[in-house]
């Protein structure tokens, strides 16, 4: 038998793998397949697990697949980002990303910082929302201003809670510090959770949260809102005022949620989740849920959407402007 006779006679059987292998273009098509894991870096109760498992529900129900929720919460959310950025890049992994471990920690961490930028990619952008500075009840202050007074009267006895180091709330809180002139001291937590558990038990007086974890609270009365940090007041608590309209201008802090997935995911798989949750912050269910709780839509695409390349843009600024931040309030890992 001559050498080509063998090889054309071999062909069918070495073809035969090939076509019983699904194509990765026919793999992609099919997705998901099955369920999809949402890796939430902090605890449960938080903005970030809230806006996560509304998203969840949206994309199972559309996409027909469990996509479960899973809190690994850790230094200040670089535990749950790392396991994602260093996990199976196949779209069954995703990560509910917030501007702390998606932007700040990058400077705050710095070399210690156990992924980068490029391990993760960006899919779509869901909400963005003000901080809110609140206090215990049995603080006798009920104005931003009040609380400057009262800290510069008693200067090192209070403290301020955030759900850990380097999210945007231990940020917001430094920047207070370092505009207003007061000294307090930083109370980390391992989320939003245990943070308000303390200041409403008054164990800790003065805390910065996202809205969306802190509104019930606070309209219930159990927590006393003394300004958010946005440019204008959220309608969501329409009689709170800004840090601008209490004289802090510089205390100015939004906090953001957005999916993201390991870096190598498939960019076709990319492109599909980005579409769905770029339709879901559209829904008015979805939109109005989301604003009740005081978040505002991403605003990343003309139509107020999101698109993966968009989310990818924005987070590269907010890297930057983070960055700055943290340089000039001085903010340290404790």
């Amino acid at each position: 038998m001559t050498l080509s006779r063998r090889a054309a006679l071999a062909a069918p059987a070495l073809l035969l793998p090939a076509l019983l292998r699904p194509s990765r273009a026919g793999a992609q098509g099919a997705y998901p397949s099955r369920p999809v894991r949402v890796v939430v870096p902090f605890t449960p109760a938080g903005t970030t697990d809230v806006a996560a498992r509304i998203v969840s529900e949206r994309l199972q129900s559309r996409l027909g697949q469990p996509f479960t929720v899973e809190n690994r919460a850790g230094a200040g959310g670089n535990s749950g980002s790392d396991l994602v950025a260093k996990g199976e890049a196949d779209g069954y992994l995703l990560l509910m990303q917030t501007v702390s471990s998606g932007a700040i920690n990058y400077t705050l961490y710095g070399d210690r910082m156990p992924y980068r930028p490029d391990d993760l990619t960006e899919v779509g952008l869901v909400i963005r929302v003000p901080n809110v500075i609140f206090v215990t009840n049995s603080l006798p202050v009920r104005t931003l201003r009040e609380l400057v007074a009262y800290a510069k009267a008693n200067p090192g006895k209070l403290n301020i809670g955030s759900s850990g180091v380097g999210t945007s709330l231990h940020v917001t809180g430094e920047l207070l510090k370092m505009e207003a002139g007061i000294q307090m001291s930083h109370v980390p937590f391992r989320g939003a959770g245990p943070m308000m558990a303390e200041v409403m038990s008054g164990r800790v007086e003065v805390a910065v949260d996202n809205l969306p974890s802190a509104i019930g609270h606070i309209r219930d009365g159990r927590l006393r809102a003394l300004a958010v940090t946005t440019a204008s007041r959220t309608p969501a608590l329409p009689d709170c005022p800004t840090t601008a309209e209490e004289g802090y201008p510089g205390v100015e802090a939004t906090g953001w949620f957005g999916f993201q997935a390991p870096g190598r995911t498939p960019r076709p798989i990319v492109e599909k989740l980005g579409a769905e949750i770029d339709a879901i912050v559209k829904e008015p269910a979805t939109k109005a849920r989301l604003a009740d709780l005081g978040g505002m839509m991403p605003g990343l695409t003309p139509d107020g959407g999101t698109s993966p390349a968009a989310f990818t843009a924005f987070v590269r600024t907010e890297i930057a402007k983070w960055g700055d931040v943290v340089r000039r309030s001085g903010a340290t890992v404790e």
